[in-house]
């Protein structure tokens, strides 16, 4: 009995191992078939992602270039605009200094310089007053000095006085300061100061000489200075009080010669409105000497007026009635006759 309990046992034994052997060969099979099918997975992912890498690496290859390509572009574009406005810029540089070349040779010769003054003070007398109110190469003193131009100021009845404007420009002396202050040197600077000093002085001596003649002009002229610059420079010399109270010369650069006109053309202005309006009292004066005038005559008129109506009356009633009554004569009698005077009242 035991040897065939212990040979079932066995047998059950070897059952179990066997049964437990195919069970470790089926799990390795399928171990081995998972792996197997995951490295396949693995490899299909592997792949993919490398074809979607190198399409997002193309991708990104494209934009890079195409906005590199842009941007280059652009740059190159804003460059060549540059070099181009640069050229233009140097081209309009050298006609700029062509011209400043040509004004330098315009401003070294004396007669073209005082030349381009008096055009300048023209324009600026052309712009502010009418044509009537100044004149142009004018012998104000009856000689042949003749100022570049003379505002009229009102005088005595329909008389007028003259005002001399005369452009100076003392360009040498003016240009020499100017390079005098590059320099920094005092000495230079003193010297070149003197020299527009005495510059300015003659060309003041030269306008009350030649062209101040009370009555015919009046006490005082103006040197005009055709450049901002230059006016300011003789205004910090402190040469104003001088050129009045010595030679009774004003000075004025464009701006201060504008609104001095200016100021002239509304005083004119104000003269005007005076005139005017003395002659509107001497009209309304006339005016009233002939409304009393009117008046009489028309008070006249009226009486007269009254008279007649009045005769005009008395025709009427008077002599109507009275033909009346021979028109009632006539009817009575019966018969048609001559009417006697007396019958009608006349």
């Amino acid at each position: 009995m035991e040897s065939n309990y212990l040979l079932i046992v066995g047998i059950a034994v070897l059952v179990l191992i066997i049964i437990a052997v195919a069970m470790i060969l089926v799990v390795q099979n399928s171990i081995r078939s998972m792996g197997e099918m995951l490295s396949r997975n693995q490899r299909a992912a592997t792949e993919m992602q490398n074809r979607q890498l190198m399409e997002i690496r193309n991708t990104v290859d494209e934009k890079l270039q195409k906005t590199l390509e842009d941007r280059i572009g652009r740059s190159f574009k804003q460059v060549s605009d540059s070099l181009e406005q640069v050229s233009r810029g140097l081209g309009e540089m050298q006609s700029l200094a062509a011209g400043v070349g040509d004004l330098k040779k315009v401003l070294s010769n004396v007669k073209t310089r005082g030349i381009l003054g008096e055009i300048q003070l023209g324009a600026i007398l052309d712009q502010i007053l009418s044509p009537e109110q100044y004149d142009d190469n004018v012998a104000v003193t009856g000689g042949s000095e003749r100022v570049e131009y003379a505002v009229k100021f009102p005088g005595e009845g329909k008389d007028f006085v003259y005002l001399p404007i005369d452009s100076k420009f003392p360009a040498d002396a003016y240009t020499n300061l100017t390079d005098a202050y590059d320099t920094g040197d005092k000495a230079i600077i003193k010297a070149a100061t003197d020299a527009l000093r005495s510059a300015v002085i003659k060309s003041a001596r030269d306008i009350k000489t030649k062209y101040v003649r009370p009555p015919s002009t009046t006490e005082f002229a103006v040197m005009f200075l055709p450049f901002e610059g230059l006016y300011a420079e003789v205004l910090r010399l402190g040469m104003v009080d001088t050129l009045q109270k010595d030679y009774r010369i004003t000075i004025a650069g464009p701006t201060t010669m504008a609104a001095m006109l200016n100021s002239f053309q509304m005083g004119f202005r104000s003269l005007a409105l005076q005139k005017r309006s003395g002659e509107v009292w001497d009209t309304l004066a006339k005016v009233h000497t002939e409304f009393d005038k009117f008046g009489d005559v028309l008070e006249k008129t009226q009486s007269r007026m009254e008279q007649t109506q009045k005769d005009l009356e008395a025709l009427v009633g008077v002599r109507t009635r009275g033909i009346r009554r021979a028109l009632k004569s006539v009817s009575e009698t019966g018969k048609q006759g001559e009417i006697d005077e007396g019958d009608i009242d006349i």
